[in-house]
Order: C-alpha cells, then structure tokens, then sequence
C-alpha cells in the first residue's frame, strides 16, 4: 500500500532540510576542509544528545540570497541537564556576515535566556558586518550590544570563538564573561592587517595580530585557549558546571568523596624561611581545596595573579591569589585588572570569594606609574568593598602596604581575615624600611651591611609578622596551614551573604 504523505508536511519536510543544508554542500565541504565544524554540527556536538530546539530557522533577507536562518542558527537545549540558550553562526552562509534579522536573532536568545533564568553560549565564526546590509547591519549589532549590556550581571554568557570576529563585532564577545578561544582556527581584531599595514606599514599576519595565543597571553581578551573545536567545547561545559544559571541562584552543588576536615601537614613546610625564595602558590591552592577541583581562568596572562573556580565541599568558590613564582608576586596594572573583574563577576553570581595573599605590594616604575597604575589598581580594590558575596582571606607570607589592604583585607570588608604564622604584615618589607628608619645608624656604623642585617632582623620580629595584626584585632586568627582546609569549611557553612548597607545610588563610578 502506497504511503499518503499530506502535501503541507512534505512541504515543512522540504523546508528544514533546505535550513540545514545552509550555504550547500560545497561551502559546507570548505568549512569542513579547513577543520571546522558547521554551526548545526557544533550545537549537536555541544549540548545533550536530542536536546536541541531551533527557533526562527526560517528567517530571511534579500542580503542572503533567501537561504533560510540568515547565517545563524539559534535555539535552547539542555548541558548536564540544565537549560542553555544557544547560538552558532554559519559561515557556509554569506561568511556568517551579520546582516539585521541575523542580529535579532541572537538577540531573541539572549532575552528568552534572561526572561528565563538560563545562560547563553554564542559559537562566533563570522567575517562581520555584512556590508550589503549597509546601516541595517550596523543597526543590528548594536542591538547585539544593547542586549548583551543588559543580560550582564543576570545570565552568565560565554562566547566561544571558532573563527574570525573582525571589526565592531568583538564588541559582542568582549561585553560576554568568557571568551574561549580556538587555536589556530579562531581570531578577534577590530582593524585587519590591511589596515593595520596601510596606517603604520608594519606588516602581520592575521594570527599574529588577534590569534588565540595573543589574545590568551598579551591583551588579556581571551579567558581560555582550546587546542581543537572539540576541547573548547569540553572548557565551556566544564565552565558550566561551576556556575548559577542566574544571579538569583546558587552555584550548583557536585557530590565529593574528599573529606572536608581533611589537613595537609605539607603546607606547614611550604612557604620558606627565606622571605625572598620563592614557592608554588598553586600547591597551597590544590592542597585545600577539593581535589581535582580547581579551574583556572586567565591562566596564560598576568601570571603574577592566579584567578579561577574551585570547590569547598562540592560548593563552587573563587579563588584570587598572588603567584610568588612569577614576578614575586607584586600586583601590576594587568594583574589588577584581572583579578578585579573575576571579583566582580563572582560577586553578580553568588560565588564566595577566597584570597590567599603573598605580595611585596604594586610594581614600581615609570611605565607602570604612566600606564595607570594607581587606576588599575583602584579598580580591584573597589572591586572587593562592592562585593557581598562572603569574603575569606589568608595571608601566607608578604602582606605589604597598599597590596595589604587591596587584597581583601579586614579594612576593606573581609568577612573573615585570616594568616599564616609565616605571615609579614606590614606596611613595607624590613629592608626598606630600615633603609627609612635607620639611614643615620647605617651611615655612622663601621660595618654598615652588619648593622643592615641586624637592623633588619629586629624589624622583622618586631613588626612582619602576623601577631601584631592579631592584637589589633586586625587578623580574626592565626592558623596552623595545615588546618586551612577544615577552617575554610567551617568558615563558609557559617557564614552567609550579609545584607551590607549601600547609600541609596544609581549605582558607583568604578575608575575604569
């Protein structure tokens, strides 16, 4: 018996395999030739098998030759289960050019995704504006924009780069909270390298002037680099599983074995007697928080600051520290940048802050001073007084001057300020302050390097250390490290969001 198929589903049938073919077999067999995914294959690959809802895969514009979606595939599905909202561009068509329906697409999702609670992910793979669209396209992105501004602070939204963002489209992926970038394949400029040769002659590559590795090591745009498609995928859903889906939840919670009491008797050793050896501040991290848990952010920029997620018995926590490995740990203009807006966005999704603080205090010289220092640094201060998540902070060793104060100290609103007994609070090292104090002693003396050193022993054990600071009520306490752990654990099923008083405002100037 032959099958009666009603003309009008044959007709729908007809119409989504046309969406799907996107921009035909051919271009889909470039996309494919240079070791990239379609947008279609990507959301498949990304979300739950079945879980994908297109929306709007019909939409047109005279810009796209009428091939149905515009250059963007846009839905919601589900990762580990929890409601994403998603969208891919589809460079099989017109480049992935954004054309106005091509924007408003992705704004619909972004809206739905803050309507409902849910994050957003953007797969980006598009040449930029579509100039045939003209002040329609232009219209469009900053539409993008608009919704992105908004969406911030409500909905985490990660931008995936699987290909070029040229010109003002970096905009969209730079106002996001994460960037994942892909190497070797992915690229973000706002001028080409025509350009750039054309105004200062210098001739560069496109790889060289916005690939991953620039952006992940010297701009700082790049939160992550995936070696394939594949692994910067697998870094987004990892990045997933640390965060609320909105500012008004709670990091979701991930079942441990690990002990919560659990003590480390080698981090009573870690730190060296000498105070200018440097140690791995990433041990002290591993070592007290869940194993296996912890999730830098940033990793290959401002090394002399370490960023990034981890979990307290299976609760999501920011970790902020310094990395006396690298640049001893002093906070530059980089280093404040980053770790003031990794506070920040903790502080808009619910996620307690810890600090451990090793540093001699800001990086002098010229080029910082004129690069802004005093405003960079500024912005991770006032980043942790307007923050109100729950605020822990340990000082393991060097706590000097204004880097003292900055890294979440009592002064500033900690919620509980804890130390090391290796700690040296003060307001700068031994050695310079003798050089201050004692420039008369050490002038008259018949060995001057002798009375230096003795000098600056007597400094030392008289004010670098944590005791003093206890006294004054200033430390909460004095832990053995070995027991950081366990005091951490305590500390965070205890204390709680407080409802901190803020004068009526709009809202603050933050020096930016």
């Amino acid at each position: 018996m032959t099958e009666i198929i009603d003309p009008r589903l044959q007709k729908l049938k007809e119409a989504r395999q046309r969406a799907e073919m996107g921009g035909g077999e051919s271009r889909i067999a470039k996309q494919h030739a240079k070791g990239k995914m379609t947008a279609r294959e990507r959301i498949a690959a990304f979300l739950d098998p079945g879980s994908f809802q297109e929306l709007q895969p019909f939409t047109i514009s005279a810009s796209s030759k009428n091939i149905p979606g515009d250059g963007v595939v846009t839905g919601f599905g589900t990762v580990d289960g929890r409601t994403v909202f998603i969208y891919a561009q589809d460079f099989t068509v017109s480049g992935g050019s954004v054309s106005l329906a091509h924007a408003r697409k992705i704004v619909q999702v972004v809206e739905l995704a803050m309507q409902n609670g849910a994050p957003v992910v953007g797969f980006l793979d598009s040449g930029g504006a579509r100039i045939q669209e003209g002040i329609r396209a232009l219209q469009g992105y900053g539409e993008l924009f608009r919704a992105n501004a908004m969406a911030s602070g409500v909905i985490p939204q990660i931008s995936v780069m699987m290909g070029p963002c040229a010109g003002g489209a970096a905009y969209s992926p730079a106002l996001t909270d994460f960037i994942v970038m892909t190497d070797k394949t992915s690229m973000m400029f706002i001028t080409g390298p025509d350009v750039v040769k054309s105004v200062t002659g210098e001739i560069i590559d496109h790889q060289g002037l916005g690939g991953a590795h620039v952006h992940a090591t010297r701009s700082g745009v790049s939160h992550f680099i995936g070696s394939s498609e594949e692994e910067s995928m697998a870094i987004t859903r990892k990045l997933l599983s640390y965060l609320p889906s909105n500012n008004m939840e709670s990091p979701p919670v991930v079942p441990t074995e690990d002990d919560p009491f659990r003590t480390d008797e080698v981090l009573n050793s870690l730190v060296p007697e000498d105070p200018n050896t440097p140690y791995d501040m990433y041990e002290v991290i591993r070592r007290v928080v869940d194993l296996g848990s912890f999730f830098e952010v940033h990793a290959g920029w401002a090394g002399n600051a370490i960023v990034g997620f981890a979990r307290l018995e299976g609760k999501t926590v920011g970790i902020v520290a310094q990395q006396p490995m690298v640049m001893a740990g002093v906070l530059d203009i980089n280093a404040s940048d980053k770790i003031a807006r990794f506070v920040r966005f903790c502080d808009a999704f619910n996620v307690p802050l810890i600090t451990f603080v090793d540093s001699p205090g800001f990086l002098p010289g010229t080029a910082q001073e004129h690069g802004g220092i005093i405003r960079h640094g500024a912005k991770a201060l006032y980043a942790y007084i307007e923050a109100t998540v729950p605020k822990i902070s340990i000082v393991t060793r060097k706590a000097y001057g204004g880097a003292y104060i900055v890294m979440s100290s009592k002064s500033i609103g900690a919620d509980l300020h804890l130390a090391w007994p290796s700690a040296e609070i003060a307001v700068m090292g031994a050695e310079g302050a003798v050089n201050i104090l004692h420039r008369r002693d050490l002038k008259a003396a018949e060995d001057p390097e002798a009375k230096r050193k003795e000098l600056v022993e007597a400094y030392r054990e008289e004010f670098c250390n944590p005791y003093r600071a206890a006294e004054y009520g200033i430390v909460d306490d004095i832990i053995e490290p070995a027991q950081t752990r366990p005091v951490l654990v305590k500390a965070l099923r205890a204390i709680r969001e407080p409802a901190r008083y803020v004068p009526p405002k709009k809202h603050g100037v933050m020096p930016v």
